[in-house]
Protein backbone atom coordinates (compact mmCIF):
# COMPACT_ATOMS: atom_id res chain seq x y z
CA UNK A 1 0.00 0.00 0.00
CA UNK A 2 3.11 2.57 0.43
CA UNK A 3 3.44 2.65 -3.40
CA UNK A 4 0.27 3.95 -3.62
CA UNK A 5 0.47 6.31 -1.15
CA UNK A 6 3.65 7.53 -2.57
CA UNK A 7 2.29 7.86 -6.45
CA UNK A 8 -1.22 9.68 -4.90
CA UNK A 9 1.21 12.02 -2.60
CA UNK A 10 3.55 12.75 -6.18
CA UNK A 11 0.35 12.89 -8.55
CA UNK A 12 -1.37 15.29 -5.85
CA UNK A 13 1.53 17.88 -6.19
CA UNK A 14 1.52 17.48 -9.50
CA UNK A 15 -2.32 18.31 -9.73
CA UNK A 16 -2.04 21.52 -8.01
CA UNK A 17 0.67 22.65 -9.99
CA UNK A 18 -1.19 22.21 -13.01
CA UNK A 19 -5.10 22.21 -12.23
CA UNK A 20 -7.85 22.98 -10.04
CA UNK A 21 -9.59 19.58 -9.16
CA UNK A 22 -13.05 19.49 -8.18
CA UNK A 23 -14.30 15.78 -7.01
CA UNK A 24 -17.65 15.12 -6.37
CA UNK A 25 -19.63 11.88 -5.15
CA UNK A 26 -16.99 10.46 -2.94
CA UNK A 27 -19.51 9.32 -0.58
CA UNK A 28 -20.38 6.71 -3.46
CA UNK A 29 -17.13 5.09 -3.20
CA UNK A 30 -17.44 1.58 -1.48
CA UNK A 31 -15.15 1.42 1.46
CA UNK A 32 -13.01 -1.89 -0.21
CA UNK A 33 -12.88 -3.91 -3.28
CA UNK A 34 -13.56 -5.84 -5.64
CA UNK A 35 -15.48 -3.09 -7.76
CA UNK A 36 -15.09 -1.77 -11.27
CA UNK A 37 -14.12 2.54 -11.86
CA UNK A 38 -15.08 2.76 -15.42
CA UNK A 39 -14.23 6.36 -17.21
CA UNK A 40 -14.52 8.55 -20.10
CA UNK A 41 -11.09 9.04 -21.60
CA UNK A 42 -10.04 11.87 -23.50
CA UNK A 43 -6.21 12.65 -21.67
CA UNK A 44 -3.27 10.91 -20.28
CA UNK A 45 -3.64 12.33 -17.08
CA UNK A 46 -7.10 10.65 -16.75
CA UNK A 47 -5.72 7.45 -14.43
CA UNK A 48 -3.05 10.15 -12.49
CA UNK A 49 -6.14 11.63 -11.95
CA UNK A 50 -8.11 9.20 -10.69
CA UNK A 51 -5.07 8.36 -7.94
CA UNK A 52 -5.69 11.75 -6.48
CA UNK A 53 -9.82 11.71 -6.33
CA UNK A 54 -9.90 8.23 -4.82
CA UNK A 55 -8.57 7.58 -1.59
CA UNK A 56 -5.59 5.25 -1.29
CA UNK A 57 -6.02 1.69 -2.06
CA UNK A 58 -4.56 -0.66 -4.60
CA UNK A 59 -5.18 -0.31 -7.96
CA UNK A 60 -4.94 -2.83 -11.44
CA UNK A 61 -5.54 -1.04 -14.77
CA UNK A 62 -4.95 -1.63 -18.26
CA UNK A 63 -2.25 0.32 -20.06
CA UNK A 64 -1.34 0.00 -23.61
CA UNK A 65 1.80 -2.02 -24.96
CA UNK A 66 3.48 0.82 -25.99
CA UNK A 67 4.07 1.99 -22.88
CA UNK A 68 5.57 -1.38 -21.35
CA UNK A 69 9.15 -0.16 -22.83
CA UNK A 70 9.15 2.94 -22.06
CA UNK A 71 12.25 4.24 -19.85
CA UNK A 72 10.15 5.95 -17.12
CA UNK A 73 6.50 4.94 -17.52
CA UNK A 74 6.76 1.47 -17.91
CA UNK A 75 8.61 0.59 -14.67
CA UNK A 76 6.29 3.23 -12.53
CA UNK A 77 2.95 2.33 -14.45
CA UNK A 78 4.03 -2.04 -13.92
CA UNK A 79 4.90 -0.67 -10.05
CA UNK A 80 1.59 0.41 -9.73
CA UNK A 81 -0.58 -2.63 -11.14
CA UNK A 82 -1.05 -1.72 -14.72
CA UNK A 83 -1.82 -4.64 -16.96
CA UNK A 84 0.13 -4.40 -20.60
CA UNK A 85 -2.95 -5.06 -23.04
CA UNK A 86 -2.93 -5.29 -26.84
CA UNK A 87 -5.38 -2.38 -27.84
CA UNK A 88 -5.74 -3.95 -31.85
CA UNK A 89 -7.09 -6.75 -31.21
CA UNK A 90 -8.82 -9.14 -28.49
CA UNK A 91 -6.15 -9.50 -25.66
CA UNK A 92 -7.27 -12.85 -23.97
CA UNK A 93 -4.35 -12.84 -22.09
CA UNK A 94 -4.57 -9.54 -20.09
CA UNK A 95 -8.07 -9.98 -19.99
CA UNK A 96 -8.14 -12.91 -18.14
CA UNK A 97 -5.23 -11.42 -16.12
CA UNK A 98 -7.59 -9.11 -15.13
CA UNK A 99 -10.67 -11.42 -14.19
CA UNK A 100 -8.37 -12.76 -11.50
CA UNK A 101 -7.39 -9.78 -10.45
CA UNK A 102 -10.67 -8.93 -9.57
CA UNK A 103 -11.52 -12.01 -8.48
CA UNK A 104 -8.88 -11.68 -5.75
CA UNK A 105 -10.12 -8.27 -4.64
CA UNK A 106 -8.76 -5.57 -6.97
CA UNK A 107 -10.12 -2.25 -7.87
CA UNK A 108 -9.42 -2.29 -11.05
CA UNK A 109 -10.13 0.57 -13.35
CA UNK A 110 -10.56 1.44 -16.95
CA UNK A 111 -11.34 3.29 -19.82
CA UNK A 112 -14.10 1.25 -21.89
CA UNK A 113 -13.45 3.25 -24.68
CA UNK A 114 -10.12 1.51 -24.54
CA UNK A 115 -8.45 4.44 -26.31
CA UNK A 116 -8.42 8.57 -25.42
CA UNK A 117 -11.23 10.38 -27.72
CA UNK A 118 -9.18 13.08 -29.77
CA UNK A 119 -12.37 14.65 -30.64
CA UNK A 120 -13.38 15.60 -27.01
CA UNK A 121 -16.33 13.33 -27.42
CA UNK A 122 -17.15 9.99 -26.12
CA UNK A 123 -16.35 7.23 -28.71
CA UNK A 124 -18.34 3.60 -28.82
CA UNK A 125 -16.88 1.60 -26.55
CA UNK A 126 -15.57 -2.61 -26.34
CA UNK A 127 -17.35 -5.01 -24.24
CA UNK A 128 -13.58 -5.11 -21.77
CA UNK A 129 -15.27 -3.53 -18.88
CA UNK A 130 -18.73 -5.81 -19.66
CA UNK A 131 -17.28 -8.73 -19.53
CA UNK A 132 -14.67 -8.38 -16.29
CA UNK A 133 -18.20 -6.97 -14.37
CA UNK A 134 -20.41 -9.61 -15.69
CA UNK A 135 -17.96 -12.66 -14.69
CA UNK A 136 -16.64 -11.02 -11.65
CA UNK A 137 -19.76 -9.87 -10.43
CA UNK A 138 -18.79 -6.66 -9.37
CA UNK A 139 -20.06 -3.95 -8.96
CA UNK A 140 -19.34 -0.90 -10.98
CA UNK A 141 -18.68 2.95 -10.09
CA UNK A 142 -19.26 5.56 -13.15
CA UNK A 143 -16.73 8.20 -13.17
CA UNK A 144 -17.12 11.21 -15.87
CA UNK A 145 -13.97 13.50 -16.36
CA UNK A 146 -14.56 17.19 -17.24
CA UNK A 147 -12.25 19.14 -18.88
CA UNK A 148 -8.94 16.71 -18.77
CA UNK A 149 -9.28 17.27 -22.86
CA UNK A 150 -7.76 20.97 -22.18
CA UNK A 151 -5.46 20.71 -19.48
CA UNK A 152 -2.59 20.40 -20.79
CA UNK A 153 -3.32 22.95 -23.72
CA UNK A 154 -4.30 25.77 -21.10
CA UNK A 155 -0.79 25.10 -19.35
CA UNK A 156 0.78 25.88 -22.55
CA UNK A 157 -0.93 28.96 -22.42
CA UNK A 158 -0.03 29.06 -18.91
CA UNK A 159 -3.72 29.16 -17.87
CA UNK A 160 -4.53 26.18 -14.53
CA UNK A 161 -7.70 24.11 -15.92
CA UNK A 162 -10.83 23.67 -13.37
CA UNK A 163 -10.81 19.57 -13.59
CA UNK A 164 -13.40 17.41 -12.02
CA UNK A 165 -13.96 14.19 -11.56
CA UNK A 166 -17.26 12.86 -11.38
CA UNK A 167 -18.20 10.35 -9.00
CA UNK A 168 -21.78 8.52 -9.69
CA UNK A 169 -23.22 5.84 -7.79
CA UNK A 170 -22.36 1.83 -7.63
CA UNK A 171 -24.38 0.12 -9.36
CA UNK A 172 -24.72 -3.88 -10.60
CA UNK A 173 -25.31 -5.39 -14.50
CA UNK A 174 -28.89 -6.70 -14.98
CA UNK A 175 -29.12 -10.23 -13.96
CA UNK A 176 -29.61 -11.90 -16.95
CA UNK A 177 -30.27 -15.54 -15.65
CA UNK A 178 -27.55 -17.22 -17.85
CA UNK A 179 -24.00 -16.32 -18.91
CA UNK A 180 -23.74 -13.22 -20.93
CA UNK A 181 -23.34 -13.85 -24.62
CA UNK A 182 -22.07 -11.19 -27.00
CA UNK A 183 -24.96 -9.28 -27.72
CA UNK A 184 -25.55 -9.09 -23.79
CA UNK A 185 -21.95 -8.14 -23.55
CA UNK A 186 -22.64 -5.17 -26.14
CA UNK A 187 -25.96 -4.26 -24.39
CA UNK A 188 -23.95 -4.09 -20.62
CA UNK A 189 -21.43 -2.63 -22.35
CA UNK A 190 -24.06 0.49 -24.08
CA UNK A 191 -25.65 0.33 -20.48
CA UNK A 192 -22.04 1.23 -19.09
CA UNK A 193 -21.01 4.19 -21.07
CA UNK A 194 -24.66 5.57 -20.95
CA UNK A 195 -23.74 5.92 -16.46
CA UNK A 196 -20.74 7.39 -17.76
CA UNK A 197 -22.41 9.98 -20.35
CA UNK A 198 -24.83 11.18 -17.27
CA UNK A 199 -22.07 12.50 -15.46
CA UNK A 200 -21.00 14.89 -18.14
CA UNK A 201 -21.51 17.73 -19.66
CA UNK A 202 -24.28 17.52 -23.24
CA UNK A 203 -21.08 18.19 -25.37
CA UNK A 204 -19.21 15.09 -24.50
CA UNK A 205 -21.78 12.70 -25.10
CA UNK A 206 -20.44 12.13 -28.78
CA UNK A 207 -22.12 8.76 -30.25
CA UNK A 208 -24.35 8.73 -27.08
CA UNK A 209 -25.89 12.08 -27.71
CA UNK A 210 -29.31 11.15 -29.44
CA UNK A 211 -29.15 7.54 -26.82
CA UNK A 212 -32.73 7.24 -25.62
CA UNK A 213 -31.13 5.29 -23.04
CA UNK A 214 -29.53 8.43 -22.03
CA UNK A 215 -32.32 10.64 -22.12
CA UNK A 216 -34.27 7.89 -19.99
CA UNK A 217 -31.87 7.53 -17.07
CA UNK A 218 -31.37 11.38 -16.90
CA UNK A 219 -35.36 11.14 -16.89
CA UNK A 220 -34.98 9.00 -13.66
CA UNK A 221 -36.06 6.13 -15.30
CA UNK A 222 -34.64 2.70 -15.85
CA UNK A 223 -32.26 2.73 -18.67
CA UNK A 224 -31.74 -1.24 -19.71
CA UNK A 225 -34.30 -1.55 -22.12
CA UNK A 226 -33.61 0.96 -24.16
CA UNK A 227 -30.02 -0.32 -24.15
CA UNK A 228 -31.35 -3.76 -25.23
CA UNK A 229 -33.08 -1.72 -27.86
CA UNK A 230 -30.51 0.08 -28.84
CA UNK A 231 -27.67 -3.06 -29.95
CA UNK A 232 -30.87 -4.77 -31.37
CA UNK A 233 -31.34 -1.75 -33.65
CA UNK A 234 -27.70 -1.84 -34.35
CA UNK A 235 -27.56 -5.35 -35.41
CA UNK A 236 -31.01 -5.41 -37.60
CA UNK A 237 -28.84 -2.40 -39.32
CA UNK A 238 -25.47 -4.47 -39.79
CA UNK A 239 -27.72 -7.51 -40.90
CA UNK A 240 -29.96 -5.47 -43.49
CA UNK A 241 -26.75 -3.75 -44.59
CA UNK A 242 -24.87 -7.44 -45.43
CA UNK A 243 -27.58 -8.47 -47.00
CA UNK A 244 -28.43 -11.42 -44.88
Amino acid sequence: MLRYSFARAGWKVVQMALANLVVTGKENIPSEGPFLVTTNHMSAADTPLLFVAFPTQEWRFFAGEKWQDHWLWGPMMGWLGAIYINRNEVDRRAIQEALRAVEQGAVFGLAPEGTRSKIGEMQEARTGAAYLASRGNVPIVPVGIVNSDVLFANVRRLKRATVEVRIGEPYYLPDLGHRARRADLDAFTYLIMVKIAALLPEHYHGVYRDSTALKALLAGEDPWPYCQAAIEELDRGLSAGSGE
